[in-house]
């Protein structure tokens, strides 16, 4: 559960984010806004490969369970050999 609410937030604050580089893009009158719209999408950026390194290593040790069409593909495939 704790996972899942850490993924949630995360996901929340990237769309913070780039909302807030849609802003000062669009509102880009001087080069302040410029550097503002660049910390935005570093921050995205920078907080997007941190969430995928999360993800991976909760797959990795079992804190998620990995569940959709790969795997239930896989698993037709593993009972059509067997």
């Amino acid at each position: 559960m704790i996972i899942k609410s850490l993924v949630i937030i995360a996901f929340i604050l990237i769309i913070i984010s780039l909302g807030s580089a849609l802003f000062h893009l669009v509102r880009h009158k001087n080069e302040e806004d410029s550097q503002k719209t660049l910390n935005s999408l570093t921050f995205r950026i920078s907080l997007s490969i941190v969430l995928f390194i999360f993800i991976f290593i909760a797959v990795i040790t079992g804190g998620v369970k990995p569940h959709g069409l790969g795997v239930k593909m896989h698993a037709q495939n593993q009972a059509l050999i067997e």
